[in-house]
């Protein structure tokens, strides 16, 4: 039974992985650091305990791990890429749009480039016009297919220990009781005169408030943000 007590360094890696996997969120954290430390024993393992793992889902225990795995050039960590060159975590696209690249870069924990890359997928969910224009319109929110919006959240929650996503940002508003002026610095957004794309506190780690990412584009002030959380297939995964 898993507990509150450090893990021994007599626990086997195959045993602390497998406590890894069944712990609860808050039990994970806690393991974190002993994983952490044993990597080089766990490594040689990762592949064959990820390949039993849903992939179609967004147990950030996977997403750690896999962090955990490629944060060091080695031969596993190269023999991962090649059998998953997709990214291992399942997605499809209702839009055609390959979630490889964003999935990479969340992977390597390069959360600057991956914010990019969503607002991008953004805009080309939204269309032609949104692309050529450079933003998106909140108008345009409603028709982006659901399979799309929900890629995108499970990729963030997967790959953030949880604490970044669209459906993170919902649960904080709710908790908010959908006040954005309550929800703002709970992210750890700046306001300064208007909502800039990088506000001066604006972090790209893992260590960064609950929610913090993805940024939304608040210039135009919060439809867009409203419009996403609001959107369908996003509110079903915020009210789970």
């Amino acid at each position: 039974m898993l507990s509150g007590a450090p893990v021994s360094a007599n626990v086997s890696p195959e045993d602390l992985l497998q406590r890894f996997q069944a712990a609860t969120a808050r039990q994970r954290r806690a393991l974190l650091g002993p994983v952490q430390q044993r990597v080089a024993e766990l490594r040689p393992l990762l592949a064959d305990h990820l390949a039993g793992l849903d992939a179609t889902g967004d147990d950030w225990a996977a997403g750690a791990l896999i962090q955990l795995l490629l944060e060091t050039p080695s031969a596993e960590a190269q023999a991962f890429l090649d059998l998953h060159p997709q990214g291992w975590l399942a997605t499809s696209s209702a839009a055609g749009i390959d979630y490889a690249p964003l999935q990479l870069q969340l992977a390597r924990m390069a959360f600057e480039e991956a914010d990019r890359l969503t607002s991008a997928i953004l805009r080309e969910l939204a269309g032609a016009a949104a692309v050529t224009r450079g933003y998106v319109y909140y108008s345009e929110v409603p028709a982006m297919p659901a399979p799309d919006l929900e890629a995108l959240d499970r990729l963030w929650v997967c790959y953030s220990r949880g604490r970044f996503g669209f459906s993170v940002q919902g649960r904080l508003l709710q908790a908010c009781q959908g006040r954005w002026e309550q929800l703002w610095p709970r992210l750890g957004w700046k306001q300064d005169g208007r909502w800039t794309r990088y506000p001066g506190s604006f972090a790209w780690t893992i260590d960064a408030p609950e929610g913090h990412m993805p940024l939304v584009n608040q210039l135009r002030g919060v439809r867009l943000m409203d419009a996403l959380l609001n959107q369908p297939a996003l509110q079903q995964r915020i009210n789970r």
